[in-house]
């Protein structure tokens, strides 16, 4: 669970656990990364979340990073909206210039 709103900023990883979940929405916990401004994050009692990936194919709106030590893709596609109760715990921190400017170019 999450322990302070502040800690809920642009660009945090965390272990997210979506079930239940219904059709194709992805049903394992698994990383996501924060994608709302943090005042947003701060007010609202859920979130815009994008799932992280070390499978599936690579595509524009997939921006590849390394997370972790390890190669990841950031899934803007099927972009989620959470209640921050399905927070488990913060994993780290992808910087803005590595995913920002593809989510724009996607939802322009």
């Amino acid at each position: 669970m999450v322990m302070a709103a502040q800690r809920l900023r642009r660009g945090t990883v965390w272990w997210v656990n979506p079930d239940p979940t219904v059709g194709t929405a992805i049903r394992k916990a698994r990383p996501a990364l924060v994608i709302p401004p943090d005042d947003l994050n701060t007010a609202l009692p859920r979130l815009i979340v994008a799932p992280l990936t070390r499978k599936g194919p690579p595509l524009g709106c997939r921006p590849q990073v390394r997370f972790d030590g390890r190669p990841a893709r950031i899934l803007l596609d099927p972009l989620r909206c959470v209640d921050k109760s399905r927070l488990v715990s913060k994993l780290g921190e992808i910087d803005l210039a590595l995913w920002h400017p593809v989510l724009l170019q996607m939802l322009a």
